[in-house]
């Protein structure tokens, strides 16, 4: 095989692949990516763990079709310190493959195509939404997805099309979100469950683009954006029954700005208890105080205007399940307490960083929360949002 690709093309595919390229992993083969000539003009890059399969298309000079399979992560370090130009590969004897590009060249260990798993092919009549459906959608109810591996059925999302609408729910025993849209297609049916990492990938290969499709098998389930394609294993087993948990008899209802809050419940994390991640909000008329204390470090205390008109209420919650839910609300990123990119000076992610600002243009964002008393669930929302039914459903913490 020989061909030549622009630099940045080939920069951006490969950047898309290695969030399923596996770094360290008994099936060697699995750190490596397919690259096949498709064509005249166009090369297929397929990177996958087994679990998880992402495939490119990109257009490129083909001088000599058929496949190489390279070092997945060794490949990308090196494309994206090249001057931009083009790239030109050519496979040598013993799967060996040169590369070169303005005055550097290298020539890198390949294995055979052969070693390659092969991906499932699917002869679905494919589903469609708009991408910006499905990112409202993850952004809005990853962060609520259990990060304990034992709780195999609860590391994803389920996902269910039928009856003129599409919901995503997640939940990790904790906490529940929450989102529905109607959409256009009233034939459509689809109930799922699909893993977490299959939906931060998916967040990053549909942005910027219209539309994407998606189908099923038995066993997996993809998505196809603009010549990029993911697919992934299901999750199986019963997910719970979610109805049950949404409170059908909160009959108090205070809102308040969307950024105020936000900002007020990451300075009090700050001084929160290490352990329980305690944190304390005082509604009462006109107003709720934010209180958070530490036995060992001392206590804060920060007041936040609000609609509200009724008896004084204490509500207890964990802060990293309000910062989560009030940051994704407000930002187009996904954003998890305690991930390294949420995080800035601690550890923890108890100084996670203020995310970057509603978008410009869109008036302030406010939040309703929904409650009876200090025992029983709160269900937050967006307030004044009409395109998506979205409820994020907290249950208390008993200070």
């Amino acid at each position: 095989m020989e061909f030549k690709i622009k630099q940045s093309v080939l920069k951006e595919e490969l950047g898309y692949i290695q969030g399923v390229v596996e770094r360290k992993t008994t099936i060697p083969v699995l750190s490596n990516i397919l690259i096949e000539s498709l064509g005249e003009g166009e090369i297929r890059i397929v990177g996958t763990d087994l679990d998880c399969t992402i495939r490119c298309d990109a257009e490129a000079e083909i001088i000599k079709s058929g496949a190489i399979c390279i070092q997945a992560r060794k490949l990308f370090d090196i494309v994206r310190a090249l001057d931009s130009g083009d790239v030109h590969f050519k496979k040598e004897d013993n799967e060996w493959v040169t590369m070169k590009s303005s005055r550097a060249s290298y020539r890198l260990a390949g294995v055979s195509r052969d070693q390659f798993p092969e991906i499932p092919q699917f002869k679905s009549t494919p589903l469609r939404l708009p991408a910006e459906t499905f990112a409202y959608f993850i952004r809005n109810t990853a962060f609520a997805i259990t990060n304990e591996q034992s709780r195999f059925t609860l590391s994803g999302a389920k996902f269910v099309i039928g009856d003129g609408s599409a919901k995503m729910v997640t939940t990790d025993g904790h906490r529940l979100a929450y989102v529905e849209r109607a959409i256009d297609d009233k034939e459509a049916v689809m109930d799922t469950l699909i893993p977490k990492k299959a939906l931060l990938e998916l967040i990053k290969l549909s942005r910027g683009v219209g539309e994407v499709s998606f189908g099923e098998d038995p066993n997996h389930i993809y998505f196809e954006t603009e010549g990029r394609l993911l697919i992934t294993r299901k999750l199986s087993g019963q997910f719970p029954n979610y109805e049950m948990v949404m409170p059908k008899d909160n009959d108090k209802s205070v809102v308040f700005d969307l950024e105020e809050m936000r900002n007020a419940v990451r300075r009090m994390s700050l001084i929160a208890d290490d352990r329980n991640r305690s944190i304390r909000l005082n509604v009462r008329e006109g107003e709720i105080e934010v209180t958070a204390q530490s036995a060992e470090e001392g206590e804060g205390t920060e007041v936040v205007q609000a609609d509200y008109h009724g008896e004084a209420v204490q509500l207890g919650f964990n802060w990293q399940y309000l910062l989560e839910f009030l940051t994704n609300a407000a930002t187009g990123d996904v954003f998890l307490a305690g991930s390294e990119s949420a995080a800035s000076d601690s550890s923890d992610g108890a100084a996670a960083t203020a995310a970057a600002p509603a978008k410009e243009g869109r008036s302030p964002l406010r939040i309703t929360f929904d409650f009876k008393d200090s025992n029983a669930q709160t269900q937050m929302s967006i307030a004044g949002e009409t395109t998506y039914d979205y409820k994020y459903i907290v249950m208390p913490l008993r200070i």
